[in-house]
């Protein structure tokens, strides 16, 4: 009976905060990167800027490009900030924004096949992104620093 009356009133906690907006996401925009041996991802986000954060995050060995990906986040037709992927420049994926705080953001995806959950968490100059499926299994995470 407790949890049930928790999440009761999470849920109108949830229904009483204001709608997300593109510029509660702020926090992500710069340029990030990792090292690691050979091995390099960057990822950059702009500022906010018309409701919109336009990304790229590109990644390889050595002198070599092995992926990239167009990121953008705006707000989809039901008002809520949608993260936009378009890997290889391909056709782009919609993820939902389903949480959020001051410092991290999660978008979901349950139809697409992987990833269906993309995380991304900030604690000063670090910034990790998750992608898992829906229920969490299968995580690959990078571990950004800001350039």
């Amino acid at each position: 009976m407790k949890a049930i009356l928790a999440m009761a009133a999470a849920a109108v906690l949830l229904a009483a905060s204001p709608a997300a907006t593109v510029d509660d996401l702020a926090w992500l925009a710069g340029q990030w990167s990792r090292e690691e041996s050979e091995r390099w991802t960057e990822e950059s986000w702009t500022a906010p800027r018309g409701g919109v954060m336009l990304g790229h995050s590109r990644s390889g060995r050595g002198d070599s490009l092995r992926d990239f990906e167009f990121l953008r986040v705006q707000a989809g037709t039901d008002g809520i900030p949608a993260y936009i992927a378009q890997p290889g420049g391909g056709a782009p994926v919609a993820f939902r924004l389903v949480r959020r705080d001051g410092r991290s953001a999660t978008f979901e995806n349950a139809s697409h096949d992987y990833p269906q959950r993309i995380q991304y968490a900030r604690d000063g100059e670090t910034l990790t992104a998750t992608i898992s499926l829906i229920d969490g299994s299968k995580p690959i995470r990078w571990v950004y620093r800001r350039r």
